[in-house]
């Protein structure tokens, strides 16, 4: 694809993944709503919990602190400015602002699904060689753990921001460049863009694809050694207490993985757009709205120290 004479490195992009909904956008309005509203309220909850009560500062329920802080994060990139679009019918971004949402997005993103994998190494060692959990997930190494992961996403949305600096767009009568997306995403910047996106396209799969096959590995080789010792555990109460601490993360990891590389990790010929924004509705909102409930707030532990708090509210008032 050539580039027109009025191609500009930073446009107005018109966000319209909604445009042709047939759902009216009043109600996908209060829809979103309701899910941000609801995912800060659960990640918020979950952080004060871990936060205040000392039967929580493990290094679970620190390592879920963490992904709670992310979801946050992960959240209010998007939802806020979608429904900002969604009220005022005139979903126009800045470049600038465009690619600031991107870099956030992809930071708080990739930094999502390291400390997933993370998790799941506390769950091998937890369930694995118990008598060393304390020592080896100690507060110091969770942290360490965490730092790292937040450095290597930093390092990675820096690099796919360079490469998209240099590219241009050629906007329309109006000055604006139509994205049929609802953020700032990689892929429709790409597929809108008149610029040679080969080194763009080889980074993804290349680069994007080493950090994805890392975690997964770590995940899949942690749960093989998880469940080899489960059905060593001479006990059937045992067998099921160990699998219920899994399930959770086993669920989410699924969840998370396959829509990313659903989206991220299929030759364009056959990424369907209608597709891409389902996907990517589902990893933007259900995700960090689902992990406070799926990861804790079904454990005993969480729903111990919330009735704690409750009943803590109630002897002060």
């Amino acid at each position: 694809m050539s580039c027109a004479p009025n191609a500009s490195h930073s446009p107005v992009f018109l966000l319209l993944g909604f445009s042709r909904s047939s759902i009216p956008h009043s109600l996908l309005f209060l829809l979103f709503l309701a899910i941000y509203l609801t995912t800060i309220l659960g990640n918020v909850t979950l952080v004060l919990l871990i936060s205040r009560d000392s039967r929580l500062h493990s290094p679970m329920y620190y390592l879920l602190r963490g992904l709670s802080i992310i979801d946050l994060g992960l959240s209010t990139v998007t939802l806020p400015q979608l429904l900002v679009h969604l009220a005022s019918d005139y979903p126009a971004i800045p470049a600038a602002r465009c690619l600031a949402q991107f870099f956030f997005f992809y930071a708080f993103g990739v930094t999502d699904t390291l400390v997933i994998a993370v998790m799941a190494l506390d769950r091998y060692v937890a369930i694995c060689d118990p008598l060393h959990y304390a020592l080896v997930m100690n507060r110091q190494r969770c942290a360490c753990l965490l730092a790292l992961s937040w450095a290597v996403s930093i390092v990675h949305t820096m690099l796919h921001v360079g490469l998209l600096l240099p590219l241009y767009w050629t906007a329309d009568a109006g000055g604006h460049v139509h994205i049929p997306h609802f953020f700032c995403d990689h892929r429709p910047l790409l597929r809108a863009s008149c610029s040679d996106i080969h080194s763009n396209e080889l980074a993804i799969f290349l680069e994007g694809g080493f950090l994805m096959l890392g975690p997964c590995a770590l995940i899949v080789l942690s749960y093989v050694r998880i469940g080899a010792t489960i059905l060593r555990l001479p006990s059937a109460a045992g067998r099921r207490r160990a699998v219920s601490t899994c399930g959770s993360h086993l669920t989410m990891v699924g969840f998370l993985y396959g829509t990313i590389i659903w989206v991220y990790f299929q030759p364009p010929s056959q990424n369907s757009r209608d597709q891409d924004m389902v996907a990517a509705v589902m990893y933007t909102t259900i995700t960090p709205l689902a992990n406070p409930f799926v990861y804790s707030l079904r454990n005993k532990d969480v729903k111990g120290a919330l009735c704690r708090l409750h009943r803590q509210g109630r002897v002060e008032s």
